[in-house]
């Protein structure tokens, strides 16, 4: 595998645990103001999960879904996380903490693969940008 597959994958995945998480965060939040907020962000998340997955079928490859371990691994920290406290300050809590390893990971991931193709390294920018403007607007939700 390539860098540039490399990168897109690792798109595709956080992407791809975004959208898990939130689509289970919206079944449990009841907050109609924070829900109408996971929505937007749910669907920006597909974006650009789909455009990863277009970039990688461009070049000839399938996406690299998330291991069977970390999607359970996601699944019960997210159950148990809420069980007792299913607030939106709560829920905002865990996904500035989410977004801030995605803003980490991208950091790491656009040095990792500087050389990569500047499309595929503008997408994981986008991506990056995102989870940032994610933190700050979830700090309202505090």
């Amino acid at each position: 595998m390539n860098g540039n597959t490399e990168l897109l994958n690792f798109i595709y995945q956080n992407s791809q645990m975004g959208i898990e998480a939130l689509e289970k965060l919206v079944s449990i939040t009841k907050d109609s103001e924070f829900k109408q907020y996971l929505q937007s962000q749910l669907n920006e998340y597909k974006l650009i999960n789909n455009n990863a997955i277009k970039k990688l079928n461009e070049n000839g490859h399938d996406e690299k879904g998330i291991g069977s371990f970390a999607k359970m691994q996601s699944y019960i920290m997210i159950n148990i996380q809420t069980m007792m406290d299913k607030t939106p300050s709560h829920l905002a809590e865990m996904l500035i903490t989410g977004s801030n390893m995605g803003v980490v990971d991208a950091i790491k991931n656009i040095k990792k693969y500087k050389d990569a193709e500047p499309t595929i390294l503008k997408l994981m920018d986008d991506l990056k940008t995102f989870e940032e403007n994610n933190i700050e607007q979830l700090k309202a939700f505090l």
